[in-house]
């Protein structure tokens, strides 16, 4: 199984290196080749990509290989890629049924989860603080970057796809407050308004953590239960992903060509330099004002970072970052308050990718969204990108509920998506580098880092 596994890896690389190489060379008309052998090519390189698919049994190369097959399939056939957007459109209805309930549930739980702040006393209060501060200049950074870059502009979508799901928009400040305190909490469900479901479910789980023990359990339970049952039908639906995916990317490139390539790739570069540039302008300096050293703290890192990135889920990393801490120098307490709790409301690179994606989303709609209500999307963002980490790509989720709220359309996330799982590694790494930075700082900021097991830090063989 192996050997075939390796066989299909290196078969795959080299057709698909032929195929690009051969691509070039055509289109500038360097090369004459004969256009049904070109095809052939193509088509037998998808072939392959999907034996390789069956083989690895991977949701990752399945949604990587639909891309190329949607891409291709849309080139050969764009007449019958016009007329399959319906399949996509499936699994937006399947993805928009779990934005209240996983909303509900991993807010509730998150906050209702820790009301033994009283008893960690400074620890929970300056966590907190600390949380919302860097989460929100990774947002800024992630504005930033996508004005800059304007990786969006250009990719204009057929005018039936750019059809905003609501007319209703947020014009002013006013309005925005009003328009988050609920009136019904079924109409806003209903409505799709996910801001009034982020503050019915606050407002929920400050009334859970105020009721006696018994009570507070059984609603603990309940919440608990339904968050991971949420997360396990994002798991079941994510199955579909594939599908979809491969219908989108059809359907455009039906309609656009291979030019929607260019923009997302712009949109892949801008992501990773942006959450570089956070790593580079607040985690370090953070890192050296408290004076960590700062190559130990890599090595610390290297084990949950790369599970993260291997495996684009935050929580798969949670036991490799919890013991690396420890053996790092933070005291255990504050290791297993602040990684967990960083986990529902620290997700530095999560919230990076959800500012930089709404953007770019409006510019393929071409929606000039004015500073104003970017800066209201952001606040908004900053609640309802909580409590996300615990599975791959469940920031999906919120993307789509933060464009419905603002009344963007949904169509162009399905070009997001076909990229999503390459854009998914980076930040979820950035997720849990930024929580064990966490750590750090609040054992600095408590007086109580160890800066002898930090110095003498050494990964075990």
């Amino acid at each position: 199984m192996k050997l075939t596994v390796r066989f299909l890896n290196i078969a795959c690389a080299a057709f698909f290196s032929i195929n690009a190489i051969l691509f070039v060379l055509i289109s500038y008309k360097l090369i004459q080749f004969n256009p049904q052998l070109f095809t052939f090519f193509r088509v037998f390189t998808v072939l392959l990509f999907i034996l390789l698919a069956f083989q690895r049994k991977s949701l990752t190369v399945w949604i990587l290989i639909s891309m190329l097959a949607g891409a291709e399939f849309g080139y050969d056939f764009p007449q019958i890629a016009k007329n399959i957007q319906f399949l996509s459109e499936i699994f937006l209805r399947l993805i928009k049924t779990i934005i209240a309930p996983l909303i509900f549930a991993t807010l509730v739980n998150g906050i209702a989860g820790h009301n033994d702040l009283k008893l960690v006393g400074r620890l929970g209060w300056k966590s907190i603080l600390y949380f919302e501060i860097v989460s929100t200049i990774a947002l800024v950074i992630g504005l930033i970057a996508i004005n800059i870059s304007k990786a969006g502009v250009g990719m204009t979508l057929p005018v039936a796809a750019n059809a905003p799901v609501l007319t209703s928009k947020v014009h002013t400040w006013s309005e925005f407050l009003t328009n988050m305190v609920p009136e019904n909490i079924a109409k806003a469900i209903f409505d799709g308004n996910i801001l009034q479901v982020v503050v019915f479910s606050i407002l929920f789980a400050i009334a859970i953590a105020k009721l006696n023990e018994r009570h507070r359990y059984i609603m603990l339970r309940f919440t608990e239960g339904l968050a991971e049952t949420m997360f396990k039908f994002t798991n079941i639906i994510m199955y579909f992903a594939p599908v979809a995916v491969f219908a989108a990317i059809a359907y455009t490139i039906g309609h656009m060509g291979l030019d929607v390539f260019a923009g997302l790739f712009k949109l892949l570069a801008t992501l990773y330099v942006a959450l570089i540039v956070f790593l580079l302008t607040v985690i370090l300096p953070l890192l050296l004002i408290l004076k960590i050293p700062v190559k130990k703290f890599i090595l610390a890192l290297s084990e949950p970072a790369s599970i993260a990135f291997a495996t684009a889920n935050s929580e798969s990393a949670l036991p490799a970052a919890l013991e690396s801490m420890e053996r790092f120098g933070v005291p255990r307490k504050i290791v297993a308050f602040v990684i967990p709790t960083g986990y529902s409301f620290n997700l530095d690179g999560t919230t990076l990718y959800l500012s930089l994606s709404c953007v770019f989303v409006a510019q393929v709609a071409g929606v000039d969204m004015p500073l104003s209500q970017q800066i209201a999307m952001c606040l908004v963002l900053m609640l309802t990108s909580k409590g996300v980490a615990g599975v791959s790509r469940a920031s999906l989720v919120v993307l789509l509920g933060t464009l419905t709220s603002f009344g963007l359309p949904l169509t162009p996330v399905f070009l997001i998506l076909g990229i999503d799982v390459l854009m998914d590694m980076a930040r979820t790494t950035v997720n849990v580098i930024g929580n064990c930075t966490a750590t750090v700082v609040m054992a600095k900021w408590e007086k109580s880092f160890d800066n002898q097991k930090a110095e003498a830090f050494s990964n075990r063989i």
